[in-house]
């Protein structure tokens, strides 16, 4: 009889806990700890073979094939090695039950978990050089392996480690209390997760991709993808999610209120332009823009409000790739 991999499924569901005494380890591998985030099917294990705690990813039977498909990719990109430190390693996958299992190390928090816990204060501009050169260099791994993230978003990368700084942030509207913001600890900081609904530059793009606030134009209007969806969605990660709208037309016409007008072509090919008028939006009624982050770009940091603006192409064919990106002056002057 195989081995069994991992523990009785019921032991999840405990409060948070040491781990048990070690069972009997020619049955179980992986011995369940806690769930991870707010997502139940994550669950920190503890590896009875290497005694490291790893992550174990549970996909119910209806999600198989996707499963499948971010195991081929998380396998490709271990495989050629080069760039691979950036992306999330994969230790193995087994079935339980009707379930399959993959299992990941053990990062620290996602991005957004990060900013959450630190009350959305703002990056310094030295990390985000940081942050946004290591995203790139992930980005531009991938896609030299013909691969296309599609869901590139705070929640999908995560820190390496957990341990940070607090040091002081002193704040003009306050003269009795002590604010502190955090830093990552580490200069090892972000490795990208999310792999379950990578594409493929050969196969059909048609449908809609990515997170709402992170999602491209060409997306939005129903055009053909491919990889420069990614670098839009690594342009609103580092301008803070600069587009935070729920509907796509509202979604749109804040795209024009900073950009400019969305290219003719474009319009003309999408298959909602019954709802356009020549080159400008139909404002809805009662959507409100308010963007501060290209306002404190251009008038603090010329060089990312000119990256933010190349990675904010409404044309696909003119918007920076992430090796161009990384050569742009943000990266290369000092802060």
């Amino acid at each position: 009889m195989a081995p069994l991999k991992l523990e009785a499924m019921e032991k999840k569901r405990t409060k948070k806990r040491k781990w048990d005494v070690a069972p009997d380890e020619q049955k179980i591998q992986y011995q369940i700890g806690n769930t991870v985030g707010e997502f139940s099917h994550i669950l920190e294990c503890w590896d009875h073979q290497t005694f490291k705690i790893v992550v174990i990813k549970v996909v119910r039977s209806l999600h198989k094939q996707r499963a499948n498909v971010e195991i081929e990719v998380l396998e490709c990109l271990a495989k050629n090695g080069r760039g691979g430190s950036r992306c999330v390693k994969i230790l193995d996958s087994f079935n339980y039950g009707n379930h399959l299992c993959i299992v990941f190390e053990k990062l620290g928090p996602s991005l957004f978990e990060f900013l959450q816990g630190d009350k959305y204060c703002p990056f310094l501009v030295n990390l985000v050089q940081e942050i946004g050169r290591q995203i790139l260099e992930s980005v531009a791994y991938v896609h030299e392996l013909g691969l296309i993230h599609t869901y590139l978003e705070p929640k999908n990368i995560r820190f390496v480690y957990s341990e940070y700084l607090k040091i002081p942030d002193y704040k003009w509207d306050s003269q009795t209390e002590m604010y502190f913001r955090c830093l990552p600890k580490s200069s090892a900081i972000i490795k990208l997760i999310g792999f379950g609904n990578t594409a493929r530059e050969n196969q059909d793009h048609s449908y809609s991709i990515t997170t709402r606030n992170y999602r491209a134009p060409e997306v939005i209007l129903g055009l053909e993808w491919n990889y420069p969806s990614d670098l839009w969605s690594v342009g609103c990660i580092l301008g803070e999610a600069l587009f935070q709208k729920n509907e796509d037309l509202e979604h749109l016409a804040m795209m024009e209120r900073v950009l400019g007008p969305l290219p003719e072509r474009m319009i003309q090919n999408s298959n909602v332009r019954q709802d356009l008028q020549g080159t400008c939006l139909n404002w809805p009624e009662g959507a409100v823009s308010e963007n501060l982050v290209f306002q404190n770009a251009k008038y603090f940091y010329k060089d990312l409000n000119d990256l933010l603006h190349g990675l904010l192409e409404f044309d696909p064919s003119e918007r920076l790739t992430a090796r161009q990106a990384l050569k742009h002056p943000f990266f290369k002057n000092p802060t």
